[in-house]
């Protein structure tokens, strides 16, 4: 099949052979040329506004009837707006579907900008947030959610758990809010969570008032134990029960006071108290208690790489690396070693415990922080481990502005290290 242009120029061709056989036998072959060339523009720029016109109103008119060139284009056309139409269908059915899908999500959706401006929301969101469509798209989500938190946490990396915000006229709601980077753009996803916070108070209320309740009577126990563990009339039969009772009752005493001691730091304001600590001289006294313990590992080393200092509790940050070193004790044979290592840099100040012990497998490590969580119940409870030692860390970390990672294998060893913020170190000449 030939192509269009090619009658074109053949068209061209025959027109100027005209004039020129014209001109030949009829004189002036130069006026015959512009003639018939004045006449073929003529119905080229017929053509082109047949052409023009369609296309302004395509949607009144049918397309015109045109040969050569110009029909290929107008055919070509068509051809184009078909398939826009096909495709902007296809989109606004898209859309559609998207919009039901994300109005029957639980959780409210907002769309916004590299600069924090809304750009869409769902119905979800619209309830919780209190947003009003048109009215509220470009202005800025924390015009809306004013909690220090949540601008804290838009001003901060993007982190992978969600904050956690009271909102509402009274605020007596709880949302949990995260943003997820999406290109160029981001998502901010919310949930309520009103009902799993106040569930979670009750619990803290119920395990604080039940562990101080418990103190006295356990205290009383403990004591006519201890009598009965010294008195001579006792019959030897009784004196291993004894002695396993007495160990029942410390280890509950134990994890009593662990309890309070967590209850405490969850009850606490959001940050410690900026106290100046020797952190050096604090891990000196942990070791040389641990150096007095009859079952401990043969070295226990102490390398301090920093003379700077920390701001904060010296009770919850004694509680931090006592623990630490306690759990690297707990699970290292006679024959291994543990390191204490205290040092800083630009980041600010690390704490790391360092063991040759039994090792953590890797699928127990992202729940190490949870309450009552054990690797192994058995040797954790034979070992007099309460399972709390590591969520007391946590939370006495965050306080501190910190945060706590864990490397480790199986076999092989463990390494906790505490990392603190710069703005909590101070660095004396």
């Amino acid at each position: 099949m030939k192509s269009p242009w090619s009658f074109a120029l053949v068209r061209l061709a025959g027109a100027l052979a005209f004039a020129i056989v014209g001109g030949i036998i009829f004189g002036r072959v130069d006026l015959w040329l512009v003639v018939v060339l004045g006449g073929y523009l003529a119905l080229q720029l017929s053509s082109l506004y047949r052409l023009h016109r369609w296309l302004r109103h395509r949607r009144e008119e049918q397309p015109p009837d045109l040969g050569g060139v110009w029909g290929d284009v107008v055919a070509l056309v068509g051809r184009i707006y078909r398939r826009k139409n096909f495709h902007k269908r296809r989109i606004v059915q898209l859309l559609r579907e998207f919009r039901r899908l994300t109005a029957a999500m639980p959780e409210g959706v907002v769309l916004l900008s590299p600069q924090l401006e809304i750009l869409w929301f769902n119905r979800t969101a619209s309830q919780l947030l209190g947003l009003r469509r048109k009215a509220d798209f470009g202005m800025r989500i924390d015009n809306f959610i004013r909690q220090p938190d949540f601008v804290h946490y838009l001003q901060s990396a993007p982190q992978t758990s969600p904050v956690v915000v009271r909102f509402g006229p009274a605020e007596d709601r709880y949302l949990a809010l995260q943003i997820i980077p999406a290109g160029d753009q981001q998502l901010m996803l919310a949930r309520d969570i009103t009902r799993e916070s106040r569930l979670e108070a009750m619990r803290k209320d119920f395990v604080a008032n039940a562990s101080h309740e418990l103190r006295s009577p356990l205290t009383v126990i403990n004591g006519y134990l201890d009598q009965l563990a010294d008195d001579p009339s006792v019959e030897s039969i009784w004196r291993s029960p004894i002695e396993e009772m007495r160990r029942q009752a410390e280890r509950m005493r134990l994890i009593v006071e662990d309890l309070l001691e967590l209850s405490k730091l969850e009850a606490s304001g959001k940050d410690a108290a900026l106290d100046p600590v020797d952190i050096g001289g604090m891990l000196a006294v942990i070791r040389k208690e641990v150096m007095a313990r009859e079952q401990r590992p043969r070295e226990i080393v102490l390398k301090l790489e920093s003379p700077a200092r920390l701001l904060g509790s010296e009770a919850e940050l004694h509680s931090i690396a006592s623990n630490l070193v306690s759990n690297a004790v707990k699970y290292t044979p006679a024959e291994g070693s543990v390191q204490i290592r205290w040092w800083s840099d630009a980041e600010g100040g690390h704490l790391a415990v360092t063991d040759t012990g039994i090792g953590i497998p890797a699928q127990h490590l992202p729940r190490l922080t949870e309450r009552f969580y054990r690797v192994d119940r058995g040797r954790s409870r034979k070992s007099g481990g309460s399972g709390l030692g590591l969520a007391i860390v946590k939370h006495a970390l965050q306080r501190h502005g910190g945060r706590l990672t864990v490397d480790s294998a199986e076999g092989k060893g463990s390494t906790f290290t505490c990392h603190f913020p710069a703005q909590r170190l101070l660095v004396t000449p």
